[in-house]
């Protein structure tokens, strides 16, 4: 945790503009492919509960 505190802190050329402008491409993506992710997300639990169900 203490590495992310500093790498934030760290100044060297990244910028607050760049670190907004890449949280706004991250989440438009989310926002675009939602229900593709949604339906991974729900494969991987159904696939994680029937494995389990099993043991």
């Amino acid at each position: 945790m203490e590495h992310i505190k500093a790498f934030l802190c760290e100044e060297d050329g990244v910028g607050v503009v760049e670190i907004i402008l890449i949280l706004v491409v991250l989440i438009s993506l989310v926002l675009i492919f939602k229900e593709q992710l949604t339906s991974i997300v729900n494969s991987i639990f159904s696939k994680i509960v029937s494995q389990s169900n099993g043991v």
